[in-house]
């Protein structure tokens, strides 16, 4: 068990973690740029469309190359496989162009053989991430991804990072029937980990990824910019919201002794509370103390 320190607010008794993917522990625009342009070209280059086809599907599939970000509404990084396959169906539709999901569906395929094997082009980490990982995973606390990419690609990503071995579950989109901000990531790795939704915290950067963790129950989500959503975005859905992964540190429990514990507040009333109340030393262990007692 371990608390997360964020700022100024702490989020106490945290036995699991669950990250968002792309956006969270790997730079998001990189990513997906790269693997939709492989994409769009084998998909150009399966039915013999011209360079003016190639960039329509880029912006069908989610990149808005001009901006150098992806669509707020996806459907890359947002949702399901088969969905961002069926919008490249109905782009070239409206192009004259049907009867062509085989061909869409093979040239997905094709792509992730290629980028597998060139991971380091396409797979860079946030700042903070693999830190992250190693600091809960040393303090016994479980790690786990809930992704809309398919599991086993996702595994793929984290293992060429180098922090593979220290994810104690990894669940895709292809493993539930329902993908976020439906619960079933979420419900399907409290029961594999056996843990309370209580003790269990969702990082992401995506509103679908926040909303998954209320729909969840759990203790709380944390929001990270370093993905799709804006601050005031984020705020909707949870007080925790920070810059990237590298500002959320990872505290034993024995560190609260001492410390200020803040509750979370939405940013604009943090200036009309009274001052904190510090833990005073020793108060951590004499409550343990009693338990064990009692």
């Amino acid at each position: 068990m371990a608390s997360l320190s964020l700022d100024r607010s702490v989020i106490p008794d945290v036995d699991l973690v669950v990250f968002d993917k792309d956006g969270t522990l790997i730079e998001l625009y990189h990513y997906w740029s790269q693997m939709v342009a492989l994409r769009a070209r084998l998909i150009r280059e399966a039915l013999g469309l011209d360079r003016d086809h190639e960039a329509g599907l880029r912006w069908a599939l989610g990149v808005d190359e001009k901006a150098g970000r992806l669509r707020p509404e996806g459907p890359v990084g947002l949702k399901k496989r088969e969905v961002v396959v069926q919008a490249a169906v109905d782009y070239l539709a409206g192009a004259g162009l049907h009867e062509t999901k085989p061909a869409c569906a093979a040239a997905f395929e094709r792509a992730d053989e290629e980028s597998s094997r060139d991971l380091a082009r396409f797979v860079r980490p946030t700042p903070g991430a693999e830190t992250l990982v190693d600091a809960l995973h040393s303090h016994g606390c479980r790690v786990a991804i809930a992704t809309v990419d398919i599991s086993r690609r996702a595994q793929l990503a984290v293992d060429f990072l180098g922090f593979g071995g220290k994810i104690d579950l990894m669940v895709g989109a292809d493993q539930v029937t329902r993908a976020k901000p439906a619960p079933d990531m979420l419900h399907l790795i409290l029961k594999t980990l056996a843990i309370q939704a209580s003790r269990a915290v969702m990082v992401g950067d995506a509103l679908t990824d926040l909303q998954m963790g209320l729909n969840a129950g759990l203790q709380a989500s944390i929001g990270v910019l370093s993905g799709l959503a804006t601050a005031e975005q984020l705020r909707t859905l949870t007080p925790f919201v920070v810059r990237d992964v590298s500002e959320i540190k990872v505290l034993p429990i024995d560190c609260l002794v001492g410390q200020t514990i803040i509750e979370p507040l939405p940013d604009e009333r943090l200036t009309t509370l009274p001052p904190p109340i510090p833990v005073p030393n020793g108060a951590a262990q004499n409550l343990l103390k009693e338990d064990r007692e009692t």
